[in-house]
């Protein structure tokens, strides 16, 4: 049972989002409008009030002896580039992408502008890092015309190497383990140098992203190599705190660790000892053999030069960038995960309770007190286990990262709290999952460039929320004359029926648990 359960919850951490898997419907063709950056210029696809600009190379494929090297710099294409349809994503299973990506030259961006920008008037940038638990998805999946339009904004969405082939460690090999935040670097770089000719503000750039694409951020925010290339940061669940031990959200792990996966991934592939050289063996493997044996929960490193601390510890020094910071989490974040468990075949009852809490929470004297904390009665098991989840992964780590982040710079931190946000998986879930791990996606993208199902107050919800993110993209302040106003101490609570400052006494009460435990 603890093998089958570990596996049920390390997959779910990478799958979650499978609402947006299904490829966007076909579009007619469409008018289309040619940029010229210092690589070359670009053709993209006109629409009603907006731009897109697709799969634009921000550094040189990641191939053959430039596999598992840092990003390097994309090579000038003549004549004109096509840019009105998404690139390949980056190389992973199936799941979110149909079918999985098994193309390395995947380092590509996608630009969404509002009509009538030009170099005189420069609009807000904001960089979106998708989440996917570092193992899957893809800067395409999320249509960001809402956001560009509504919040005046230019909306950049970033592919980065996943996986082993983002995130392999060996002895000697520069940036080992950071690949995919290095990339994420080299796509930050190429903004400050190109958004102008997109009517962007180079000098005025927000790194967001959910997920693993907001610890990206917490990455960024801890990483020497990243000063100066973003002004703002958003963090959506995507805890800056997380630890390897709570294992549904994200984290970093010491190099030495990252190095002993690197070394067991080789040893499967056929590069263990007995290779000559063992990376040029690496650099021959297909990729379909690497996505066969790498793990299925990926992690950055940390020891190294990119990521020189751990960014919990970092962040708890003071040892991050300046920079103003929108964070937050989901009500539910947990109950999706459970959900599967349950679904899996795992029921949660008062006899099983205990033997699943110490599978995920092994430390002894741990399980016992989490039971105590959690008691399961006899219709309620999943929920418990999701309020689990979410307390111990993401609200509380959101709130010990609020706090220590606030000791130094703006912060503003918010819940989604929607109670019947859009399901994100289909079928009928064990039970209702309220607002769990990425609902809140649907309200300020279309994913897979489909519009979600919201009533009409979700639709006002999702406006609301699109405001609040670009203002603060915008002046580093949410706050709007026709909102309510949000105090960086207080967490705004974002529900189609109420968006008001709360601080619950549950929260309170749970983090103070958690943090001693």
């Amino acid at each position: 049972m603890h093998r089958a359960l570990t596996t049920v919850g390390c997959v779910l951490t990478a799958v979650l989002a499978t609402a947006w898997s299904a490829a966007p419907p076909t579009q007619p063709a469409r008018p289309t409008e040619t940029v010229r950056t210092h690589d070359g210029p670009v053709r993209g696809a006109v629409h009603a009030g907006y731009r897109t600009f697709e799969g634009i190379p921000y550094a040189a494929p990641p191939v053959g002896s430039l596999r598992w090297a840092p990003p390097h710099p994309a090579a000038p294409w003549p004549g004109v580039r096509d840019a009105t349809r998404p690139a390949s994503a980056c190389p992973q299973p199936a799941g979110e992408v149909p079918g999985g990506s098994t193309d390395e030259d995947c380092l590509h961006l996608n630009v969404t502008t509002p009509d009538g920008t030009g170099p005189a008037h420069p609009r807000p940038v904001i960089v979106w890092l998708h989440g996917g638990g570092f193992t899957t998805g893809a800067g395409s999946s999320y249509d960001a015309h809402r956001m560009a339009t509504r919040g005046d904004t230019v909306v950049v969405t970033v592919n980065y190497r996943l996986g082993a082939l983002g995130f392999l460690a060996r002895g000697g090999l520069p940036g080992s383990g950071t690949f995919g935040l290095a990339d994420q670097q080299a796509a930050l770089r190429w903004v400050r140098a190109e958004i102008g000719v997109f009517g962007g503000d180079a000098h005025n750039v927000t790194l967001a992203g959910e997920s693993a694409g907001g610890y990206s951020v917490c990455a960024q925010l801890a990483s020497p190599a990243a000063a100066g290339l973003f002004d703002r940061a958003i963090i959506e669940s995507g805890p800056c705190t997380g630890r390897p031990d709570r294992p549904f959200a994200p984290s970093s792990v010491p190099l030495a660790e990252a190095r002993a996966a690197g070394a067991d991934l080789a040893a499967e592939v056929g590069c263990g000892n007995s290779a000559h050289d063992t990376l040029a063996c690496l650099r021959r493997v297909d990729v379909p053999r690497l996505l066969a044996a790498q793990d299925s929960d990926q992690q950055p490193a940390y020891a190294t030069p990119l990521l020189p601390g751990d960014p919990a510890a970092a962040i708890a020094a003071g040892r991050f960038h300046r920079v103003p910071v929108l964070i937050g989490n989901n009500h539910d974040e947990g109950n999706g995960w459970a959900a599967g468990i349950v679904q899996a075949g795992h029921s949660v009852t008062p006899d099983t309770w205990p033997d699943i809490v110490a599978t995920f929470f092994p430390a002894p004297g741990q399980a016992k007190a989490i039971v105590h904390e959690y008691p399961v009665h006899r219709t309620d098991g999943g929920p418990v286990f999701g309020a689990v989840i979410g307390d111990a992964d993401f609200a509380c780590p959101t709130a010990r990262a609020d706090g220590l982040l606030a000791a130094r710079v703006s912060v503003w931190r918010y819940e989604f709290a929607d109670q019947h946000a859009p399901p994100l998986t289909p079928g009928a879930p064990p039970f209702p999952l309220g607002a769990p791990h990425a609902s809140e996606l649907p309200y300020l993208f279309d994913l897979g460039g489909h519009p979600r199902d919201l009533t009409a107050a979700q639709h006002r919800l999702a406006d609301t929320m699109i405001d609040y993110w670009t203002r603060f993209a915008r002046t580093a302040d949410p706050n709007g004359p026709s909102s309510p106003h949000w105090h960086g101490q207080t967490v705004l609570s974002l529900a189609p029926d109420h968006i008001v400052p709360t601080r619950t006494a549950r929260t309170r009460h749970h983090c103070t648990f958690w943090n001693a435990l």
